[in-house]
């Protein structure tokens, strides 16, 4: 049985193990640790399988600035699970849950770069028809929105920034 739930102090230890052994190199862990020690992962969860620690994901705020306001959102990565778990569903979990914990948040949008045929099954669409872009060059149908909030997407367009954090990956 698998079982999502809101890190702990005693999980950074292997949340830190997670990332690398997912992505293959160390950036996306000392990107969540440096969020964690700046108090900038809105939302952190993991996911437990007979007591392992085997996924996580991580929330955390982003700018969308237009020339007449700056909006609070939230970006969603990285999201990680140990290849031994992967391909299993425990990844769609962790964003579905991690979806879900958004609605207890005020933020009415969340975007991600991530892979465009794995995001939009859970709502994600391309973010530049709607107006939004990431400050840097990604592929279009790679950068993503999400609206949490109905019509917070309409109310919206401008750059997307993520924090400083996110420039070391």
């Amino acid at each position: 049985m698998l079982t999502i739930r809101a890190e702990i102090p005693e999980d950074i230890p292997a949340i830190h193990h997670i990332n690398p052994a997912a992505f293959g190199r160390s950036d996306e862990a000392n990107l969540v640790d440096a969020l964690r020690q700046h108090n900038a992962l809105t939302i952190s969860l993991v996911a437990v399988k007979d007591g392992r620690l085997v996924g996580h994901i991580a929330l955390s705020p982003v700018t969308i600035t237009s020339e007449t306001a700056t909006i609070a959102a939230l970006g969603l990565g990285p999201m990680a699970v140990l290849p031994a778990y992967q391909r299993r569903g425990i990844g769609s979990q962790l964003v579905e849950a991690g979806l879900t914990a958004c609605h207890q948040t005020l933020y009415g949008i969340v975007v991600v770069l991530g892979h465009p045929h794995y995001y939009p099954r859970f709502g994600f669409v391309p973010a530049k028809p709607s107006g939004i872009v990431w400050e840097h060059d990604a592929p279009d149908e790679a950068f993503m929105v999400k609206e949490i909030q109905k019509g917070a997407l309409a109310q919206t367009h401008g750059v997307v920034k993520y924090r400083p954090e996110f420039a070391t990956v």
